[in-house]
């Protein structure tokens, strides 16, 4: 996360009572160095992105989005208690 907005986001944080870790890089360190956790949101994000409505966001209000994005993960769960596999665009 940039300098310029951590301040930003630490006080909005505080304000809806969430705990707060963060990661910093050593600054020593040079090249890649993998951050603690970070797969599991990468890994999110990119099965959100495997619904076609997802891959731009053209809604104007935010609650549209954050209902899409249920539908989406209500869908991802459901397959996975079904054993169904996603059906996936790559192959075709």
């Amino acid at each position: 996360m940039e300098g310029g907005y951590l301040q930003h986001v630490v006080e909005h944080v505080t304000t809806l009572d969430i705990d707060m870790h963060i990661v910093c890089r050593a600054p020593a360190t040079r090249g890649f160095s993998p951050t603690p956790r970070r797969w599991v949101a990468e890994r999110i994000l990119g099965r959100l992105i495997l619904h076609r409505r997802l891959v731009r966001d053209y809604g104007t209000r935010p609650a549209s989005s954050q209902a899409m994005i249920h539908i989406a993960m209500i869908d991802l769960m459901s397959r996975r208690l079904t054993g169904e596999s996603t059906p996936t665009w790559r192959g075709t």
